[in-house]
């Protein structure tokens, strides 16, 4: 009888994962079973160093890299992203070490791995490690905030109509316990660009606000915000701001050196493709005595905001440790090629959408305005009805939409999907509204 080791290598465990993982955790759809061609690939191993300009070959060579089957077009990378496989089996090791060794020796090495990704994510942002603090996703970030700044009667906070919850929600619930005012600014029916978006949060602003809440990259529309700008109109203002990249770390070669936020909040499980559970908030030094930790416990980090807002007591030490190889995984590729790419992907939809009869693009298509969201309503089709046939029937998973503000489909490329996966998908979209649901 086989027996599974208690211990193995890298070579090991990927080996694990493509001779019996995939059969035993993976499902295997009908497609796959009848044809050869879909059924799960797994290429362990290095990347190959990325061209110049990566073409196709190199891209696939990246989605060889994740435990998605090759049958399944994942496209809803603005809920929740894939880890790649480097990301997988550092998680694994870590966490063999730790429950074979749970001592403090053990819990020190993952911590020290803690500050690694602490360095790792500050490189990525153009910042200091001592201005990031590990949250576990954007939403606590958020909160941190919210929390964290005394603010009360008589101060306003401006916030957006198409904030997160935690962005917006959140400031409401607790302007009413401490008595400051919330002033919301709308959601315009279409982008009005990034002078009519600066003009919109700026005529909100008055002597009384005291911050600024806005998204980097709306999940709601996939309107791309001027973030730099809206932050600078607020800096010259003594308003400080705070920007939710929950939709655009990961995906955007983020560069907060000159973004110049006071707060930048993200998540690790999102388009960093990074362990779950994992975020980030950015603070500006300059700020740090005005931000209050609402958690008081043990086990902070050992620079900056983070000794006293990630003191949170026990936390997942082995996930928290694989944020490091997460971001390194994206960095062989860079930065800038993921964009490039992810916003490649999104124009090929825009592209191919727009040639079929009855579709309405609620993104739009100036490429100054987007990144890598597409929503679009399909005809007249229920988008729920499209959305659960087009997971089960045809493997495709997309966010569907109800309700009056863009009805229809989410679709989020990342660089992880193939050219393949946006003509199967415009294909499908085009045989449903030809031959209903």
């Amino acid at each position: 009888m086989h027996t599974r080791p208690t211990h193995y290598t890298r070579r090991d465990f990927a080996r694990l994962l493509t001779i019996s993982g995939a059969a035993a955790l993976l499902p295997t759809s009908a497609a796959a079973r009848r044809d050869p061609r879909s059924a799960f690939v797994l290429a362990p191993g290095s990347l190959p160093q990325a061209p110049a300009q990566p073409d196709e070959k190199f891209w696939q060579a990246v989605r060889a890299q994740f435990l998605v089957p090759r049958d399944l077009a994942f496209l809803n990378a603005a809920n929740l992203c894939p880890a790649p496989l480097p990301v997988v089996e550092a998680m694994d090791a870590s966490l063999r070490r730790y429950e074979a060794n749970p001592s403090p020796d053990a819990r020190s090495s993952l911590m020290q791995r803690r500050e690694d990704a602490r360095r790792r994510l500050a490189d990525a942002l153009r910042v200091t490690p001592e201005e990031i603090v590990i949250t576990r996703n954007t939403t606590e970030a958020n909160n941190f905030v919210s929390s964290g700044l005394p603010l009360g009667p008589g101060d306003e906070v401006v916030v957006w109509a198409d904030n997160h919850p935690s962005n917006l929600t959140a400031w409401r619930t607790k302007a009413q316990r401490f008595g400051f005012s919330v002033v919301t600014v709308p959601v315009p029916p279409a982008h009005p660009g990034a002078e009519g978006y600066v003009d919109l949060f700026s005529r909100a602003f008055t002597p009384r606000t005291r911050l600024v809440a806005i998204t980097h990259v709306s999940s709601n529309s996939g309107d791309l915000l001027p973030a730099a700008e809206i932050c600078a109109v607020a800096r010259a203002r003594g308003v400080l701001s705070l920007v939710d990249g929950a939709q655009a770390f990961g995906v955007l070669d983020v560069d907060l050196g000159t973004m110049q936020p006071d707060f930048y909040t993200g998540s690790m499980h999102k388009w960093p493709c990074g362990p779950k559970e994992t975020g980030l908030l950015f603070a500006r030094r300059a700020v740090h005595d005005r931000l209050h930790p609402s958690v008081v416990g043990l086990y902070g980090g050992q620079v900056g905001l983070s000794r006293t807002f990630e003191a949170c007591g026990q936390r997942d030490d082995a996930s928290i440790a694989a944020v490091d190889e997460g971001l390194k995984f994206q960095e062989r590729i860079g930065r800038k090629a993921i964009e490039e790419r992810s916003r490649q992907l999104a124009r090929a939809f825009m592209d191919g959408l727009r040639a079929v009869p009855g579709v309405r693009l609620w993104t739009s298509d100036d490429p100054t305005r987007h990144a890598a969201i597409v929503i679009f309503q399909a005809g007249s089709l229920d988008p729920r009805k499209l959305g659960a046939a087009l997971s089960t029937d045809e493997r495709i998973v997309c966010t569907s939409r109800g309700g009056a503000q863009n009805p229809g489909l989410r679709v989020s490329p990342h660089f992880y999907n193939t050219m393949e996966d946006v003509e199967r998908t415009i294909h499908a979209i085009r045989r449903r509204l030809a031959s209903g649901l």
